[in-house]
């Protein structure tokens, strides 16, 4: 859940994509500079750093982002940086994603399993979540080897869990409450 500050700075700039028909555009520059911040850490540093002005905040923004991001949206970002809120940029931009996904019908998901999934069944996958769902699927795959074997899909506020290890601890737990059908 986004703070009030980064909703407010979103929903902002949704409603000037919106208003310009471009919010499918604005999404995939969210989405573009997302996957720089994860890809470089340090992004955030620079834009909490005193020692940086503003000016050489705005001109980085120019120079790196220009060739990713349109004007619009690199203003936002300066003006983030005029009001001393660059620090929320990363959560705007997320809850951006997420404004723009609710206005697409796109519903992102992620599937958790103990290995990589090949892209046959993750497709599978998304075209069963689609049809169940009647939205677009996103669909992400984290691996986390603790989960042994099987999957653990969560849509929204819904999660599936046939993993391995939701199964052991399902059954210990049983056994634990003194026997019992598991």
């Amino acid at each position: 859940m986004a703070s009030e500050v980064a909703a407010r700075y979103a929903e902002g700039l949704f409603a000037l994509a919106r208003e310009n028909g471009t919010v499918k555009d604005k999404k995939d520059q969210c989405d573009i500079l997302l996957k720089l911040y994860d890809a470089n850490p340090e992004l955030i540093g620079f834009f909490r750093a005193a020692k940086i002005t503003d000016e050489e905040k705005k001109d980085f923004v120019e120079r790196i982002f220009g060739s990713v991001t349109d004007q619009e949206m690199r203003n936002y970002i300066k003006l983030l940086i005029d009001k001393a809120r660059e620090g929320i940029l990363r959560e705007s931009l997320n809850e951006f994603v997420r404004l723009a996904d609710e206005e697409l019908g796109i519903q992102p998901a992620t599937v958790w399993s103990a290995r990589a999934l090949p892209e046959t069944e993750m497709q599978q996958l998304k075209k069963s979540l689609e049809e169940r769902t009647g939205k677009e699927i996103h669909l992400t795959n984290r691996v986390n080897p603790d989960l042994i074997a099987g999957i653990k899909v969560t849509v929204g506020n819904n999660v599936t869990d046939m993993t391995m290890r939701s199964r052991i601890d399902h059954l210990k737990e049983t056994l634990l409450k003194g026997g019992g059908q598991a």
